[in-house]
């Protein structure tokens, strides 16, 4: 990211369920091209700290869709996406292909539209394999952000949390979907 000066992402693209390619234009506006790559899409048993952004059980099934972000084709964001089951169980969510348009404007779609965001934003020294993953120096450090999606009755829809390159990487808030 450095090569591409500044970087101050504005978060509400990604959230507003509006039909977009929110990290292309994001990337198109600092001068590069964003892609990503989807790793892996699979439905498991939800872990103790999911469950509790979820309102879920401990256990319950979930489908977690993991993307590699690149811009310029250098991986700069690692995203993991999980959903309820119930609501991602034979949808695209559940599918191993990218979702055109995003997954919050097929939530919308299916009638879970996005009301409420909540995020958490923290740092620290990347381990050993995001800096492998990632291409980073050794020390470098990189951003954590949980973000948790509501809907209608304050159900959550979706939880993410978004391991990113900290060099020259600015956060800018402004949600409401």
């Amino acid at each position: 990211m450095t090569s591409a000066g500044p970087w101050t992402s504005v978060s509400l693209p990604y959230v507003s369920g509006h039909p977009r390619d929110a990290w292309g234009a994001e990337a198109a506006a600092h001068g590069g091209t964003g892609t990503q790559k989807l790793l892996s899409v699979d439905e498991l048993a939800v872990s103790a700290p999911v469950a509790d952004a979820l309102g879920l059980e401990p256990g319950e099934p979930v489908v977690v869709r993991r993307r590699l972000m690149l811009f310029n084709d250098h991986p700069v964001e690692l995203v993991e996406s999980y959903y309820p089951a119930a609501i991602a169980r034979d949808t695209r969510l559940a599918d191993s292909r990218k979702i055109p348009g995003g997954a919050v404007a097929l939530l919308a779609g299916l009638g879970h539209p996005p009301r409420h965001v909540r995020a958490d934003v923290c740092a620290r020294l990347a381990t050993p394999d995001e800096r492998t993953a990632r291409r980073l120096d050794d020390p470098s450090c990189v951003l954590l952000l949980s973000r948790v999606l509501t809907t209608d009755n304050g159900r959550a829809v979706e939880a993410s949390l978004m391991t990113m390159v900290a060099d020259g990487r600015r956060l800018s808030y402004e949600l409401t979907p």
